[in-house]
């Protein structure tokens, strides 16, 4: 089977006639699609009520999986919803900045922030390395390695708009995503079972949970499932992670203008791309969210009406981009992808767990 994904979505490409709308036009054409991914994020967010250690964000990609396969939905929600996978989850990360106080990630001390440096660094450098001995296209490799050493589907979609500016490869974005639901999903009962088997007090259950998981949902889930400290260590170190997502997309995109000047940017993704910004003005916000949380006294009622609030453009966001989602197309991909994701879990939470155990 090739490691190069097929098309995964045959949603209509509309960015560029979208382009050609007048400004009013072109926001009544967008209402639909972005209607129905609030709609369905909503939905999700519901649902994971009853549904507890169940996360709306992996909730709202099955929705938009199964609307995608088993709807016929119509050609008026194609442009919102191509808005809602895009600008929609650049908000989401935005606002993932207030959850990320820098004086509780300095108080976890400076081995275990080294750790999380080392799993990141070697997650991402390890996967890239077996993306080649697999033969796995290149971009989708980068995704990959993104979403898994760093914070999920967050940051796919950052990497993505990096590498990707004008979505010439967006059924790399839909794949890794999908491969980061559905390993990160099975990371939520191994990890407590093996930290069991491993004898692992509940704190270094913790920090192995939050320095090897990919979603922030997940690691919540399995934070609940340790209980105590557990939980509250878990998050504290993925939140540790989600701040490297700066550095690491800083650095891409510096990478990105440097095999642009070297007329090394096309075998990625290939045609004349938009040059990305040293820093994406996501990132800048991201990071200016983290600064405000940290030197400004936020009321806990903001931050919970903020978290929510992220949880529904991400989940809005998930619902769009399963909506992309093709099951037949998907299975068209090939072994070697789903080979990269499984190597690459285990790659990460081996880094995290020898991290642990020097630390703990």
């Amino acid at each position: 089977m090739s490691g190069t994904p097929t098309a995964l979505s045959d949603r209509p490409r509309t960015r560029h006639l979208d382009q050609r709308l007048a400004p009013p036009q072109k926001a009544r054409t967008l209402v639909p699609g972005v209607a129905l991914s609030m709609v369905a994020a909503l939905v999700a967010f519901g649902v994971s009520r009853f549904l507890p250690g169940v996360s709306p964000l992996i909730v709202a990609i099955v929705l938009g999986v199964l609307s995608a396969n088993i709807v016929a939905l119509p050609a008026t929600v194609t442009p919102g919803l191509n808005l809602s996978s895009k600008k929609l989850l650049r908000a989401g990360i935005v606002l993932l900045g207030l959850q990320v106080s820098l004086a509780d990630i300095r108080n976890l001390g400076a081995p275990l922030l080294l750790v999380v440096v080392a799993v990141i660094a070697g997650g991402l450098l390890g996967t890239v390395a077996l993306g080649r001995l697999l033969r796995v296209r290149s971009h989708l490799t980068l995704l990959v390695a993104c979403g898994f050493s760093i914070c999920g589907a967050a940051a796919v979609a950052g990497a993505a708009g990096v590498t990707d500016p004008d979505d010439e490869a967006e059924e790399d974005t839909i794949t890794a995503v999908a491969l980061v639901v559905i390993f990160g999903t099975l990371m939520i009962p191994l990890v407590p079972a093996l930290a069991h088997l491993l004898a692992l007090d509940t704190a270094a259950a913790g920090m192995w949970a939050g320095g090897s998981i990919h979603e922030i949902a997940q690691v919540v889930a399995v934070g609940g499932v340790l209980g105590g400290a557990g939980l509250t260590t878990a998050v504290l170190v993925k939140l540790t992670r989600v701040l490297m997502l700066a550095p690491v997309m800083a650095a891409l995109s510096l990478r990105e203008r440097r095999r642009e000047r070297t007329g090394g940017a096309t075998d990625q993704v290939g045609g004349n791309r938009r040059r990305p910004p040293i820093v994406p003005l996501f990132v800048v916000g991201f990071l200016g969210m983290v600064l405000v949380r940290s030197v400004v006294a936020v009321p806990a009622g903001f931050l919970d009406a903020g978290q929510v609030l992220q949880t529904l453009l991400l989940a809005a966001a998930m619902f769009g981009l399963g909506c992309g989602v093709r099951v037949t197309s998907l299975v068209r991909v090939g072994f070697r992808p789903f080979a990269l994701a499984g190597l690459s879990t285990v790659l990460v939470a081996v880094l995290a767990l020898a991290g642990v155990l020097l630390v703990a």
